[in-house]
């Protein structure tokens, strides 16, 4: 008789236990295979890319100088009254846009249209005086007409005087009263003739345009004058721009001439002054390529172009340059202001001022 099975079990468990083993078997082999596939990538595809990105980033900045000393520039126009007056009227606020021609703010018209008034009357006398002075220059010449008649009559009669004087039908005291005669009408037409020169002398005497009298001339341009200050109490704009500084504009407030009231930041010309060290320069070039990155907007990029390289330093241009000829000078980098134009028109405003990290391709000549 068979001995009985003293572990009895189901049909075919042995089988699947099997099966269970070896595919547990084939996935510990399979994840083996994954692990040295990834260490052979860790050990050798890795260290590639470290040196590939070592490499890029010594040779890409070998070709590159970069600064973040630098500062976006604006032409910055400082506006002023070129009359003397009080302010009326104030047409702009703080940070509005500007055209050119447009009304900044009006300055009494009162005393400059006084000064019209006054230079009117003045062209009105000096016409006025001119027209006697032609008058009398009518009247002379009537009588140097005269006077030169009288002095050819009296020429005439001594002419005769003498002739009968040399035939001896004449007496010695006609002919002394011919030519006291004659005398007279020349000393008559000298003296007109001088009177006729200085009339016309004081109707043009050093005028600037021929013919024109200069008490006329000296009017209208008092008149030009006058007219001129009274459309400088309007002042305008001189350029597209942002108007700043308004609040020093006061209706009632006196305006004097030349006096800065208030600011334009030009809407054209905005620049970046990077300040670069001086071990930079030596590959520096006007005209290569550069980028510009702006800390207010991260996320912008523009690009420009070296324009110039500043004349001098920065600390050459200082109040108080340093004196380097002491005992105790320690060495410093200087820094050289490089300008940097803009060559794209920029999706955001350019705040004058506003840090920004320029970078230079030196690569490029």
């Amino acid at each position: 008789m068979a001995e009985a099975d003293p572990f009895p079990g189901k049909p075919g468990e042995s089988d699947a236990e099997s099966r269970q083993e070896a595919m547990a078997s084939a996935a510990r082999h399979t994840a083996r295979t994954r692990l040295k596939r990834v260490r052979i990538v860790l050990l050798t595809v890795v260290p590639a890319l470290i040196v590939a990105a070592g490499l890029w980033y010594w040779f890409g900045n070998t070709g590159s100088v970069e600064t973040d000393n630098a500062y976006v520039k604006q032409d910055v126009v400082s506006i002023a009254g070129e009359v003397t007056g009080l302010i009326t009227s104030v047409r702009v606020r703080d940070n509005q846009d500007v055209k050119a021609g447009d009304v900044l703010f009006t300055i009494d018209t009162s005393p400059y249209e006084v000064a019209i008034r006054q230079a009117d009357a003045q062209i009105a006398t000096a016409q006025a005086h001119v027209t006697a002075l032609q008058a009398d220059v009518g009247a002379n010449a009537a009588d140097l007409g005269a006077a030169r008649d009288d002095l050819a009559l009296a020429q005439a009669n001594y002419n005769r005087a003498k002739a009968l004087m040399d035939r001896g039908f004449n007496t010695r005291a006609n002919m002394d009263a011919a030519e006291h005669a004659v005398a007279t009408a020349r000393d008559k037409l000298v003296a007109i003739e001088a009177e006729v020169a200085k009339a016309r002398a004081q109707l043009a005497d050093g005028a600037q345009v021929p013919g024109v009298n200069p008490a006329i001339a000296a009017a209208q341009a008092s008149h030009a004058k006058a007219a001129l200050d009274l459309r400088r109490t309007v002042v305008r704009a001189p350029a597209d721009g942002r108007i700043t500084q308004v609040s020093r504009l006061q209706i009632g407030q006196m305006v004097f001439p030349g006096v800065p009231m208030l600011s334009l930041v030009r809407a054209d010309g905005a620049r970046v002054e990077a300040n670069f060290k001086e071990t930079d320069l030596d590959r520096m070039r006007p005209g290569q390529p550069a980028e510009i990155r702006l800390d207010a907007y991260p996320k912008l990029r523009l690009k420009g172009h070296v324009d110039s390289i500043g004349a001098g330093t920065g600390s050459e241009f200082s109040v108080l340059p340093a004196q380097n000829a002491t005992g105790n000078w320690v060495k410093v980098i200087q820094r050289v202001p490089v300008r940097i134009a803009i060559d794209e028109r920029s999706p955001r405003p350019l705040i004058a001022g506003l840090s920004a990290v320029v970078s230079v391709n030196v690569g490029k000549r």
